[in-house]
């Protein structure tokens, strides 16, 4: 048999047969990445993205569910922290591997007016540098007896910084108790670049603990917890629907 380049005929072919099925099975498994993601983000978040674009510009209001602060579900501990529409779940995606680690709670209203209160009794710490967020200890998980969590705040500021968190939270507090209903702030815009502020909302999550008595990085949703199981509702982005409140029986 005669060889080419090393390869006789055979091995050449079958070479080449490799590289055609090992291409195939990239690009194959790229259509299905790429697919998946533009599922997520088309289908399951797009249409919530345009609803919340229609909300903020103030097209028929009265059609979007908005659930009051203080609400309160039977059997389940944590109210809810703000008035407003809830815009995006939890594991919602709005680009390429991103999944929204807890749900936003949309006011209609200007920066700084729609108040925002503690959804549980806790702890609250507000780290020297978080210009528009909080954070509260909660010791016991309602859903597990042998954890604590941590319910992350955010976006509670002006676009230029200006907190509007208030005065009894400022930068550095550690710790401070509160209960169920307190004060803490009022829904903002603030995104971190002055130029491009987002839609005046509320951002929060449950946030787990690192065994050590410290909350994990929040950016990541592997270290959020669907907050479904304690508000009582359907908070979580595989539904489909609007959330309108407390389910009815």
């Amino acid at each position: 048999m005669i060889k080419v380049n090393g390869l006789n005929g055979y091995n050449r072919v079958m070479l080449k047969k490799g590289f055609l099925i090992t291409g195939a099975a990239v690009v194959f498994g790229g259509l299905i990445f790429s697919g998946f993601w533009a599922y997520r983000i088309l289908v399951l978040t797009g249409g919530r993205s345009a609803r919340i674009m229609q909300f903020l510009n103030g097209e028929n209001r009265k059609a979007f569910p908005i659930i009051k602060a203080g609400t309160h579900c039977d059997g389940y501990q944590f109210t809810f922290p703000s008035d407003g529409y809830v815009g995006f779940y939890w594991d919602d995606s709005f680009r390429p591997f991103h999944r929204h680690q807890g749900i936003d709670i949309f006011g209609g209203e200007k920066p700084g007016i729609t108040p925002v209160y503690a959804a549980s009794d806790g702890f609250l710490t507000r780290e020297s540098d978080w210009v528009s967020s909080l954070i509260v200890r909660v010791p016991q998980d309602p859903t597990s007896a042998d954890r604590q969590i941590w319910v992350y705040f955010t976006h509670m500021a002006l676009p230029d910084g200006t907190s509007t968190i208030v005065d009894k939270f400022p930068k550095g507090s550690n710790e401070i108790p509160i209960k169920t209903g307190d004060l803490l702030g009022y829904q903002g815009n603030y995104s971190g670049d002055p130029l491009n502020p987002v839609g005046v909302h509320l951002h929060i999550s449950i946030v787990k603990d690192d065994g050590n008595g410290h909350y994990l990085n929040e950016l990541r949703i592997q270290n959020t917890v669907d907050p479904s199981a304690y508000f009582g509702m359907n908070l979580n982005s595989r539904n489909p629907d609007s959330v309108d409140g407390c389910p009815t029986k």
